[in-house]
């Protein structure tokens, strides 16, 4: 199950936990309410038949999808995507991912520029609005498998920080300072 926590200032290793000292956790509601990340628990082992991820699908028009494992087995240049991956950066479109296999953490920025790392396992599908600076890596186990859904054709474009200017940051800042709502509830 997901766990959610503000995350020290520490720069070393960023496949570690990075608490804060003592820990400062985060429930989804709060999450929710700080960044507009979205939560749902699926089951993984049958989700093609789950009724949240299938209501999920209907309601936000997710209509791609593909699956991607992350290890030093699988991905070639492990190490330097690694790296690129964790550059701070937001995306025109939500990101969604559900988590089939292993574990990760996607870290995300509040309104007061705080990291809260999100630590997601088998199960655990979230959705992260456009707009948003974040930014992944896998945990010490060095390795995750995910499906990634997208409403039409993905087009993927990473834009690193800064990237105030673009509409969606606009957008994000919006709905940020006017508090978050789901709009698709399920």
């Amino acid at each position: 199950m997901v766990e959610a926590w503000f995350m020290d200032g520490e720069t070393s290793d960023q496949r570690l936990q990075h608490h804060c000292n003592p820990p400062e956790y985060i429930n989804m509601d709060e999450l929710f309410k700080k960044t507009g990340v979205e939560y749902f628990q699926i089951n993984a082992d049958d989700y093609e038949n789950d009724n949240v991820l299938q209501e999920l699908r209907k309601k936000r028009n997710y209509s791609y999808e593909d699956e991607i494992t992350c290890s030093e087995k699988c991905l070639p240049d492990y190490a330097n995507k690694l790296i690129s991956f964790f550059i701070e950066h937001l995306h025109t479109d939500e990101e969604i991912r559900l988590v089939l296999d292993g574990s990760g953490y996607f870290d995300v920025r509040d309104a007061q520029e705080k990291w809260i790392r999100v630590a997601v396992t088998k199960g655990d599908l979230i959705i992260i609005p456009a707009g948003i600076y974040h930014r992944f890596t896998l945990d010490v186990n060095n390795y995750i498998k995910a499906k990634r859904y997208f409403v039409g054709e993905p087009v993927w474009l990473p834009y690193n920080r800064p990237a105030d200017n673009m509409d969606c940051r606009k957008l994000y800042l919006k709905h940020q300072g006017e508090g978050f709502q789901k709009l698709n509830k399920v």
